[in-house]
């Protein structure tokens, strides 16, 4: 029955550029040690995730819909997207710095591949000193100034690079140009998309001597040149709280710092739920009796039909909170 927080089996993915902070910080099991990315949620082709708790275990996420459908997601989300679980959770960790990319929008993914666009927000997790992200252009840019920087490999001239620290927050809109630095990891919640257009990716060779393809024909319609003063989205914690971070028609992501107990209450939501735990150790209680818990850099997933959720903190802890209003 679909009267508990769901689980997922994490997908890890090994990168060129991945370290193993989503091993070591954020406790995954793996013997491999450039570990990039932990999808954890993901109905994304090729990727859709399990069950690991509870009677349901070893469903997958896609079966789930089917068979749940607005009782699992929400009656207008089911509406919406159908079968399709409409975000792509992540931990992202780079070792080395990421390519420098973006993301086309719905029109034009739809168009080219027959999928969504990828609007996404970064949630920086843990940095190392002097650690940053590339958002952005720092000046107002044109295409053929863009392609002569990219021909004469001096791109890094016109990008916009911010140092961040746990907590600092990015929304990163299609056509936006960034990449995560070396020493950053962060947590990541996008539209169910895994399209990328690489447009530079620091002349890397993987272990047979070949490039990454880069993506310069059709990122040159998608990107956007403008330039913005701060790219940083600012808000403010308080304690015991629950506090708006990201609020889009994709998603909203709150952020919820505790040191007591904290009842939330998704009655006026007519979503699924995702907290994701970025510190700390927390016991959700439901109505029902039923308990499970999340550890840093655990996610969990709680069915639309299920609106009374008591946090229970065993130190200070913190939760992204991720639903579609």
């Amino acid at each position: 029955m679909l009267n508990y927080p769901l689980k997922f089996e994490p997908i890890l993915k090994e990168k060129i550029w991945g370290g193993e902070k989503i091993k070591n910080i954020l406790h995954k099991e793996t013997d491999v040690s450039n570990i990039g990315e932990s999808w954890e949620i993901s109905d994304h082709e090729g990727d859709i995730s399990i069950i690991k708790n509870g009677t349901l275990q070893g469903m997958s996420l896609y079966e789930l819909i089917v068979k749940y459908k607005g009782a699992l997601v929400g009656e207008k989300v089911y509406k919406i997207f159908g079968n399709k679980f409409p975000v792509l959770i992540k931990f992202i960790d780079a070792a080395k710095p990421l390519s420098i990319q973006l993301h086309p929008n719905d029109e034009l993914a739809k168009k080219r591949h027959n999928s969504f666009g990828k609007t996404e927000m970064w949630y920086v997790v843990q940095a190392d000193e002097n650690a940053g992200l590339v958002v952005g252009f720092n000046k107002e840019v044109s295409k053929n100034e863009y392609l002569q920087h990219l021909k004469n490999k001096t791109l890094t001239e016109i990008l916009n690079f911010d140092p961040v620290k746990e907590g600092d927050v990015y929304f990163i809109p299609t056509g936006r140009v960034h990449a995560i630095d070396t020493g950053v990891m962060l947590a990541e919640i996008q539209q169910t998309s895994d399209i990328t257009y690489r447009i530079y990716d620091w002349d890397r060779q993987d272990e047979q001597g070949n490039y990454r393809e880069l993506h310069t024909e059709y990122a040159l319609d998608a990107i956007d040149f403008t330039e913005q003063n701060d790219y940083r989205t600012h808000y403010i914690k308080k304690l015991n709280n629950n506090t708006n971070i990201i609020e889009c028609q994709y998603f909203t992501t709150n952020i919820i710092s505790i040191d007591k107990e904290f009842n939330t209450d998704h009655s006026n939501k007519d979503s699924f739920v995702i907290y994701m735990c970025v510190k700390g150790d927390v016991d959700l209680k439901l109505e029902n009796g039923k308990t499970e818990n999340i550890k840093i850099g655990e996610t969990i997933l709680i069915p639309a039909s299920l609106k009374n959720i008591k946090l229970i903190p065993k130190e200070y802890s913190e939760l992204l909170e991720i639903y579609i209003d």
